[in-house]
């Protein structure tokens, strides 16, 4: 299974509850948080939803 490492580049101050939610499920707290985690289609999809605000490198 492939791992992708997370990391949040931007603020989630002014964003929508549920795109806070998604970076709490992530595991994502603080600016320049990073997070290994198991691509599942799951995962992709939370992703998806907060793509503008998160940077992902493949491991």
């Amino acid at each position: 299974m492939k791992k992708v490492r997370i990391t949040q580049v931007r603020s989630r101050i002014k964003r929508p509850k549920r795109q806070k939610a998604t970076l709490d499920a992530l595991g994502l707290k603080k600016m320049h948080s990073s997070k290994e985690l198991n691509l599942t289609p799951q995962i992709e999809g939370m992703i998806n939803k907060v793509s503008h605000l998160v940077k992902v490198e493949e491991i």
